[in-house]
């Protein structure tokens, strides 16, 4: 193996510069017995040869070159550029093969041929103090088949150059400087509820409660602002539901029968204006976010997923709550969800 990729198990927070924030904090999971779906991960280095095979360079850096982040049309201009460039370069025969290798052994493991993964932007840097890119690239749900993957791969390298990324990085006066990426690539759990967790009140910082949101299905019907998730306020010490608002939840997304990728389908009324977490799953997931929130030792927002049937807990990504502090000179969000929806509401795709 030359080392473009390697088993999400063999990472640590050390990898975070070769394979990136989200990769990286998997391992971390891992190490601390925290139940994570099984997967890989791509390293920068894997972009890096995808952008010098293709020839790339000079093309991305005239694109980007004295771009303003108050210039809406230019960086439009230089986003479409970069990325037409980009879907048409092959990803490189050596990262290919890795890939090849390490989807097998998921589907071996899984006892399946081409099984469903998520293939995941794992930007380094990306939870930095001074910069969050959370949101801004792109996640692909439930693809299937080795070419999907790789297509999804070079999908999620494009997306570092979307105009919220290009935009974002000219604020911070990084518009020039050649960004990179690694991707995660993780075994699909068949969600019957997601949704994403606290391990503070987001909006006070108080450090005693976890803040959880929660859905059926898979996470994109929140993402699309199509439902309003429920929302919990738990406390962490006693496990007492502080807070519990239950809404219409009357569409979710479940797994495209045709066999890659996420249908939207409605909710039964029976169960649409029902709570999607009892007492007991709620004290689960505090459990675990603790068990998280120790692990890396701060504050932690985290995706989870409940499977389909046994009702298994999964974390598919967790990482720090950032710039709590920075917020106390700016409007507090109203709510977790308008916080959730402010850092989440771009970048997952249902193929």
């Amino acid at each position: 193996m030359s080392g473009y990729t390697r088993p999400l198990q063999q990472l640590s927070r050390s990898d975070e510069p070769s394979f990136g924030g989200k990769s990286a904090n998997l391992g971390e999971l891992l190490a601390a017995d925290i139940p994570v779906p099984p997967g890989f991960a791509i390293s920068s280095t894997a972009f890096q040869e995808f952008v010098a095979d293709a020839g790339l360079e000079r093309r991305i850096s005239s694109a980007v070159a004295g771009v303003s982040a108050r210039d809406v049309d230019a960086i439009g201009r230089a986003s479409h550029a970069i990325s037409e460039a980009m879907r048409f370069a092959p990803v490189p025969d050596a990262v290919r093969a890795e890939v090849e290798q390490h989807y097998a052994q998921i589907g071996a493991a899984a006892g399946v041929d081409s099984p469903p993964v998520a293939v995941r932007s794992s930007a380094v840097g990306e939870d930095s103090a001074d910069a969050t890119f959370a949101g801004q690239q792109e996640t692909y749900l439930w693809v299937r088949g080795v070419q999907h993957v790789c297509d999804a791969v070079r999908d999620c390298w494009v997306s570092l150059y979307s105009p919220p990324a290009i935009s974002y990085r000219a604020r911070l006066d990084q518009a020039e400087e050649p960004p990179t990426m690694g991707v995660t690539v993780q075994l699909m759990v068949d969600a019957e509820v997601s949704g994403v967790m606290f391990t503070c009140n987001p909006v006070s910082g108080d450090p005693s409660m976890v803040a959880i949101n929660a859905s059926w299905g898979l996470g994109l019907a929140v993402v699309g602002g199509e439902v309003t998730p429920d929302d919990y306020l738990v406390s962490k010490v006693t496990g007492e539901v502080v807070r519990e608002h239950v809404h219409l939840k009357d569409v979710e997304y479940v797994p495209d029968p045709s066999g890659g990728g996420a249908v939207r389908v409605d909710v039964p009324a029976e169960r649409s204006e029902r709570a999607c977490l009892d007492q007991l799953g709620l004290l689960r997931l505090v459990e675990v976010g603790k068990r998280v929130e120790r692990h890396f030792g701060s504050h932690q927002d985290i995706e989870w997923a409940i499977a389909r049937g046994g009702g298994e807990l999964f974390v598919v990504q967790a990482r720090p709550v950032t710039g709590l502090a920075k917020r106390r000179d700016k409007p507090k969000p109203q709510s977790a969800m308008s916080l959730i929806m402010s850092t989440f509401g771009a970048g997952s795709k249902g193929s």
